[in-house]
């Protein structure tokens, strides 16, 4: 597919220079304002004018507790029945804390909720729209429903009992499981990750309120240095003059191909006009299934694509995505999308397959491979981001680097699937030069030769990062 920068704007279609390959889909205003005329027999000059695009709802959800009132608040949560939070819930309260699902308060109400599912959107006051495609809920049973009686709030608490925050102004309703599977997932097949690991064994009710959280979630796993909240995120491209940002969220090792991609990224944007275009790598740092590489040997190994020079790092900020992951395809791939406009970026890169999984039962992908990127480019609430769709890329043999793949001389690529990548690594062979930087190949090889050690029963080094 050929590279192209989707746009929307409330304008007829118009189109930049070919030179540029980008078009333009028509219907609403764009976050970056373009000033062009109709493509002619001589293009004319065009302007870009951008900053920071503003979070949904015009302002950052901060659910912290201010310092002078936490002792209060402590006191208060002493009174109240608890609520036991899983580590999954507690990754929730840590995004909605931070404001990556503003304008969001707590966890979803009834309203919210069902909004959610059926329109993947919120209605505002004000009768404006955001883009919510995934629902943020706290579910609990029979009988912390039957314990929380008729408190108007409740503490919530983690696996050790240790207070994280105050859900007030509760509201308890039924929790339909079948429905939220079906409607998030577009199946109810056996075997979804998310749904087996939060959901299958769950409670029956909901519980949705307003998060007043005590402390900042941190993991004490030498990586929050890394979580960087939607603020400090804004505060850093704002130090860095950025005038624009385009994300990048990924859950594997970072190889060549995808360097190829960022890098043209960011010359396509500075070919447009932009002056300091800012890379955010965003690996996803909440649950993931198994067999995923774990996030802390994923930020040793984005380490060494920096340290190598793969990436420039003046011009990347490295920050982990608190999200849980659910796999669900094209429904998810909008949270990932909305949750990056709130932390300042207003162009998003979008890969084959985005958020798909194998399919549980079937052996086939669950989603169609074209369908996230479709979805994206109309989603409703997301009318401000622009998204950038993945080029192909595979390794150029004749060039021993990996390029843009063309369907001229296919003979000459070679495509390198992760299933591959992963039985190189685990058999400790190198792949051809120019896939991966040398250090973070070194890196997959010491993950997949720590788990071989694990099972022989010698525990594998801790990962610094």
């Amino acid at each position: 597919m050929a590279a192209t920068i989707f746009i929307q704007t409330s304008l007829n279609t118009h189109f930049i220079p070919e030179s540029l390959n980008t078009h333009f889909i028509p219907s609403f205003k764009p976050r970056v304002s373009l000033s062009f005329k109709p493509r002619t027999t001589h293009p004319k000059r065009f302007s870009v004018r951008a900053g920071l695009i503003e979070p949904d709802g015009g302002k950052l959800v901060d659910l912290h507790v201010a310092e002078p009132e936490k002792e209060l608040k402590k006191r208060e949560a002493a009174l109240l029945p608890r609520v036991k939070l899983t580590r999954i819930d507690v990754q929730w309260v840590h995004v909605l804390s931070e404001g990556w699902a503003s304008p969001l308060t707590g966890f979803m109400r009834e309203s919210e909720f069902l909004q959610t599912l059926h329109f993947n959107s919120l209605r505002l006051d004000d009768g404006s729209f955001v883009n919510m495609s995934v629902p943020i809920v706290l579910a609990i049973d029979d009988s912390q429903k039957e314990r929380i009686g008729e408190s108007k709030s409740v503490a919530l608490v983690d696996s050790d009992d240790n207070l994280v925050a105050i859900l007030a102004d509760i509201e308890i309703y039924k929790h339909p499981k079948e429905e939220r599977i079906a409607r998030t997932w577009g199946t109810t097949a056996p075997g979804l990750p998310y749904v087996e690991e939060t959901i299958t064994n769950a409670g029956n009710w909901l519980i949705g309120g307003d998060l007043e959280v005590i402390e900042p979630i941190k993991y004490h796993d030498g990586l929050d240095r890394f979580r960087l909240s939607p603020n400090q995120l804004r505060q850093e491209f704002e130090r860095r003059n950025a005038d624009a940002v385009f994300a990048f969220q990924l859950r594997n090792p970072v190889h060549n191909g995808h360097a190829l991609l960022m890098t043209d990224t960011r010359r396509r944007l500075l070919e447009i006009g932009y002056k300091n275009p800012i890379l955010l790598l965003h690996p996803l740092g909440g649950y993931t299934k198994a067999d995923d590489v774990p996030l802390s040997w994923r930020m040793k190994q984005h380490e060494k694509v920096l340290d190598d020079g793969v990436l420039d790092p003046e011009t990347t900020v490295v920050s982990i995505f608190p999200s849980p992951m659910h796999y669900a395809g094209p429904t998810e791939v909008q949270w990932h999308a909305k949750a990056r406009i709130n932390a300042g970026a207003n162009f998003y890169i979008v890969g084959r397959d985005p958020a798909g999984m194998g399919h549980p039962v079937e052996k086939r992908d669950l989603y169609d491979a074209d369908h996230g990127k479709k979805v994206l480019s109309m989603a409703p609430g997301l009318e401000r981001l622009n998204i950038l769709p993945f080029r192909v890329a595979a390794y150029d043999k004749t060039q021993g680097k990996m390029a843009f793949f063309d369907p001229s001389r296919a003979q000459d690529f070679l495509f390198i699937s992760g299933t591959k990548m992963r039985t190189l690594a685990k058999n400790k062979e190198n792949p051809p030069d120019g896939f991966m930087c040398p250090g973070g190949w070194k890196v997959l090889v010491e993950y997949y030769d720590s788990l071989t050690s694990s099972k022989n029963g010698r525990i594998p080094e801790a990962v610094p990062a």
